[in-house]
């Protein structure tokens, strides 16, 4: 069994500390099912391959408590598939990578990083489309090539396998995880006992993201191969995960929509109770005056500016993307888009990805919208985002709001020292949110608009501004400018 990891990112060799193997040794351990062995045939600054090869024992397989009857016995394709067995081999190779674990660079633990993932040989019997149904809400773009019974004799027909390859932006512990439960999922088998110690890991290793996958139910049912009692209880505790991720992304929304805290006076809190809604609103309005006729939402949360746009019968084309797989699920809910009209339905899309990295999604769009989105950024990771949005999908028009730090001294409860959201890495003044927006439109050809949002004070402004940048036509000059050469944008 061969699995084949290619990771894009800036210093791509320090990504061997998140795996806890180093690139330059052949790692080899024994394990249930028979060998796994790692090693990496690539390695250079911006990128590295690593590959996990499972040598699996057919004797020990056909000895198991589930092992193989009759001429599976002697002839079988477990050896060569991915399989439960992979799972096993992951865990034994990556065991810390697993568990979101890294001794060495646990500053880069939560990183998302391009991958490309090949697996020659799986099985799964429930055709292609399961597979992308799987695999792709979690952000992959997935390509599924079934395989013949016998190249020799086309006349059998097709096989069971695919040759599968999975691209997008994950974590390590993502991406390892996702294969950890999702290849016996494919495979509906398991080739050793089950128990409740099989929950435990499917609970363990899946977590929110399996809580929030639209397919959980079926997911679980396969992976604990149909055991009633062990489905039912992996259920109603997956249930209850997904429940205290909504209970806490609705606290997070609250912070970010009413800013104001609990001591404010009363008519204060009523004139800025609504911000969140004034900055729908004035967005909506900059795009409208843009004669958009299609909008990516960068960052899109739950969904809300999406409902908007949805409301636009101009815009005809619609896309929001997110890196949390857990928000795109509520957007998903909060637009009732599996009720959605078939009309309406075809207007949008939904997507997982990351800002840091070049996606072909994003091309090709009248107005590009981040709201309260680059403030969540570390400012290093602030120029790949730039790069992304304005050297590569460059929209005629970019709409950014972020808040003001200045207002943040209208209120006793924050101050001028702290930010008003426990994930905001930074927050501009009026003059720094200025400053850099010419930066930017200099740089990439842009023109760019500063406003207001919100009730303004005559001292501190106003709670939020926004920055609306608008393409020049002579894009050429500034192409080069930016060395626009087709590479992918780098933290």
């Amino acid at each position: 069994m061969l699995i084949t990891l290619t990771c894009y990112a800036p210093n791509a060799p320090d990504i061997g500390y998140l795996f806890g193997k180093n690139p330059a040794s052949l790692f080899a351990r024994e394990f249930s099912g028979g060998r796994v062995l790692v090693f990496y045939p690539e390695v250079a600054d911006d990128y590295l391959t690593i590959v996990l090869l499972t040598e699996i024992d057919p004797v020990t397989l056909v000895r198991t408590a589930s092992g193989a009857h009759g001429l599976d016995q002697y002839v079988n394709d477990r050896p060569y598939v991915a399989s439960s067995l992979t799972s096993v081999a992951l865990n034994t190779a990556f065991g810390s990578a697993l568990g979101g674990k890294s001794r060495e660079r646990p500053e880069r633990v939560g990183e998302i990083l391009r991958w490309d993932v090949s697996l020659p040989v799986v099985v799964c019997d429930a055709g292609e489309d399961f597979i992308t149904r799987i695999f792709a809400p979690l952000g992959y773009e997935v390509t599924a090539e079934r395989l013949p019974l016998d190249p020799t004799f086309p006349a059998w027909g097709l096989s069971n396998l695919y040759a599968l390859r999975l691209s997008g932006a994950q974590t390590v512990q993502a991406v390892l995880s996702h294969l950890y439960v999702l290849l016996p999922a494919l495979d509906n088998a398991k080739h050793y006992y089950i128990d409740i110690g099989e929950a435990d890991k499917l609970l363990n290793h899946g977590g929110a993201w399996l809580a929030a996958h639209p397919e959980r139910e079926l997911i679980a049912r396969r992976y604990l191969r149909y055991r009633r009692p062990l489905v039912a209880s992996a259920l109603a505790r997956l249930a209850d995960l997904a429940l205290e991720e909504s209970d806490a992304e609705d606290e997070t929304t609250e912070s970010e929509t009413e800013v104001a805290p609990d001591d404010m006076p009363v008519a204060s809190v009523e004139k800025i109770a609504n911000l969140h809604e004034q900055r729908l609103n004035a967005v909506m309005e900059a795009i409208r005056v843009a004669s958009a006729t299609s909008l990516v939402d960068l960052g899109c949360g739950e969904g809300r500016l999406l409902t908007l746009a949805l409301k636009e019968r101009s815009l005809k084309r619609i896309l929001g993307m997110d890196v949390s797989s857990g928000s795109l699920a509520r957007a998903r809910r909060y637009l009732h888009l599996d009720d959605m009209a078939p009309a309406q339905r075809e207007r949008i899309e939904i997507v997982q990805g990351s800002l840091l990295y070049r996606d072909k999604r994003l091309e090709g769009f009248d107005v590009a919208a981040l709201v309260e989105v680059v403030e969540h950024l570390d400012p290093p990771r602030l120029g790949a985002l730039e790069r992304v949005v304005f050297a590569h999908a460059r929209p005629r028009r970019v709409i950014v709001t972020t808040p003001n730090r200045e207002y943040n001294a209208h209120w006793e409860a924050l101050g001028a020292e702290k930010l008003r959201h426990r994930d905001h890495r930074f927050e501009w003044t009026r003059a720094e949110c200025q400053a850099w927006a010419e930066v930017i439109a200099s740089a990439f050809g842009y023109t760019c608009e500063w406003r207001e949002i919100g009730p303004a004070d005559e001292a501190l402004g106003a709670p939020s501004q926004m920055v609306i940048f608008d393409r020049q036509d002579d894009l050429g000059s500034q192409e080069t400018k930016v060395k626009e050469n087709g590479e992918e944008a780098t933290p």
